[in-house]
């Protein structure tokens, strides 16, 4: 009786420690949302106007008018799996995508402050490396915003 309880408690104890981890995984929104920030010495964000190579991305580039653009660019978001717009304002728009399994949260920030250009951040709230997600995604977001071709 006393190792089927050990068993049963083991278990318990294992899934508790599970749950416990994959509800700490979307990490706290930043404070630097919305201020365009430089990247952290992380190889996990990515950043149009970054003066290091390690973050350096090109921005979106357009040539229709600005609220054309910005209404494309929504549409490709909405999209996307498992992206939530949390900020859309005039000149800026925060997306948070959240991973499928982990539930980790990166938050893409869009700003609209330059005629015909999106720069963009886009960060991992936590951990060191996100392995190119960043990078991929916003190729992605680029692919999909440049050929006018929406997923289904």
């Amino acid at each position: 009786m006393t190792s089927i309880l050990e068993s049963y408690s083991i278990r318990v104890t294992c899934l508790l420690f599970l749950f416990i981890i994959m509800t700490s995984c979307a990490g706290t929104k930043p404070d630097s949302i919305g201020q365009f920030s430089e990247c952290p010495e992380k190889p996990n964000c990515i950043f149009s106007k970054s003066s290091t190579s390690l973050h350096m991305v090109a921005p979106l580039i357009y040539e229709i008018s600005f609220p054309e653009a910005k209404e494309k660019l929504l549409k490709v978001i909405e999209s996307m799996p498992r992206a939530e717009v949390a900020t859309d304002k005039e000149d800026f728009l925060h997306v948070e995508f959240t991973s499928k399994i982990f539930r980790f949260v990166d938050d893409v920030e869009f700003y609209f402050n330059e005629p015909g250009v999106i720069h963009f951040r886009s960060a991992s709230r936590i951990g060191h490396s996100d392995m190119g997600v960043n990078r991929h995604r916003i190729e992605e977001i680029r692919h999909l915003f440049t050929k006018g071709f929406l997923k289904k």
